[in-house]
């Protein structure tokens, strides 16, 4: 037994390597607070008495025109400015602006001491209480600065946590639309596959093998073709309202594509087999003798079905609605390419944050939102299925 256990080390190694650490290290982006420590550290020091409802001491102006030459010259500015504009709208150029003045003036006269009044000619967002407490909550290690963001919360200059502008709350919608479309996408799959999943169970083993082919057969397709072809089945002069105009159903092209319609059609078919699998392996092992007995006990089919198949089929149904609900969560291609600008899911914000604009803290963030999101569905399932879709997973 020992020796068999020692077989799962590889695994187990390829595991912690691979995927544990990269996603530790990447989920603790969202806490760590690195480059304003590293760009200020005299001003950090400087400011470490400092109440935002308290005059800014003389000595930070001196200390922070310091830190802007080490800085520069250090190559550590460009990604401190960076972070300090995600909460004062503006300074990166400013104090981009303000090291070249710094620069300037120290090789003039090296002795010059620099005051409130020096920094405010270039610029008064410098000397503002508002900049000098953001340098405060990014000074590190750890910040709360990017989750309470992904939630649209945010410090005050006093510490207290409140809700941002109404017109920059942006995420826990973009949460609720992914949880929204995550579901009607379940839900469509489970309607869909429940039917295909029985009839795999009555039909004859040959017949089944052939609809299982038919199953899988979108495995054997890339996902980005697969959503290409639904471009051009659903746009305008697709093949659907091609063939509804056709019959007369429609009078004209209706819009099926870059909006809800086209996310909803092109996920629910490349979900669907994710439904189908994990609910036939379930209803296969549902003997015919469970429904013949509540038929000779009078029980009508309909009834039978509701009160005896149905009930002995919710772990396949758990196991798949929730394996649908999780893939569902992350997809990005699919709402990239037919979803509209008001159907675009979290995975597409994480996404633009680590290839655009290079905010991998709240990448992290919104990353940590979606995994509390799936953990939470993922134990409410495993309730309500009485603790049977650990077991099908």
């Amino acid at each position: 037994m020992r020796h068999r256990s020692l077989l799962s080390i590889p695994l187990a190694a390829y595991l912690a390597v691979f995927f544990l650490a990269p996603l530790i290290w990447l989920l603790s982006l969202s806490v760590r607070e690195t480059e304003v420590g590293l760009a200020f550290p005299k001003t950090i020091v400087a400011l470490e008495n400092w109440q935002a409802t308290q005059a800014i001491p003389p000595q930070v102006y001196q200390a922070m025109a310091t830190d802007l030459l080490i800085a520069r010259h250090k190559e550590t500015l460009a990604d401190a400015a960076r972070r300090l504009n995600y909460e004062v709208n503006g300074v990166r150029s400013t104090l981009m602006r303000a090291a070249r003045a710094v620069g300037s003036a120290k090789s003039v006269n090296p002795n010059i001491v620099f005051t409130a009044q020096y920094f405010q000619e270039i610029d008064p967002l410098l000397v503002s209480p508002q900049f000098f407490a953001s340098i405060q909550n990014a000074q590190g290690p750890v910040s709360s600065y990017y989750l309470l963001s992904a939630l649209d919360l945010k410090k005050t200059i006093d510490g207290s946590i409140v809700l941002t502008e109404e017109t920059n709350r942006i995420y826990i919608d973009v949460l609720l639309r992914t949880l929204m479309i995550s579901a009607t996408v379940t839900i469509l799959c489970i309607v869909l596959g429940f039917p295909v999943a029985m009839l795999l169970t009555q039909v004859k083993e040959k017949t089944a093998d052939w609809l299982m082919v038919l199953v899988l057969l979108p495995f054997w397709t890339s996902l980005l073709v697969r959503t290409a072809a639904w471009v051009v089945v659903l746009q305008r002069e697709g093949l659907v309202n091609s063939i509804l105009m056709k019959l007369g159903v429609i009078a004209e092209p209706l819009t099926l594509i870059y909006n809800r319609t086209g996310v909803l059609v092109a996920m629910t078919h490349v979900l669907l087999p994710f439904m189908i699998l994990p609910l036939y392996s379930v209803l296969k092992g549902i003997g015919p003798q469970y429904m013949k007995a509540a038929g000779s006990l009078g029980a009508h089919p309909v009834t039978a079905f509701f009160r005896v198949y149905l009930p002995m089929a919710i772990p396949g149904i758990a196991a798949g609605g929730l394996m649908v609900f999780i893939l569902a969560l992350g997809y990005y291609i699919t709402p990239a390419l037919v979803g509209g600008g008001s159907d675009q899911m979290l995975s597409y914000f994480v996404a633009s944050y680590t290839t655009e604009t290079g905010n991998w803290g709240m990448a992290a963030a919104l990353g940590v939102v979606m995994l509390l999101s799936t953990i939470i569905l993922y134990y409410v399932a495993h309730k309500l299925s009485g603790g049977k879709v650990m077991s099908m997973g």
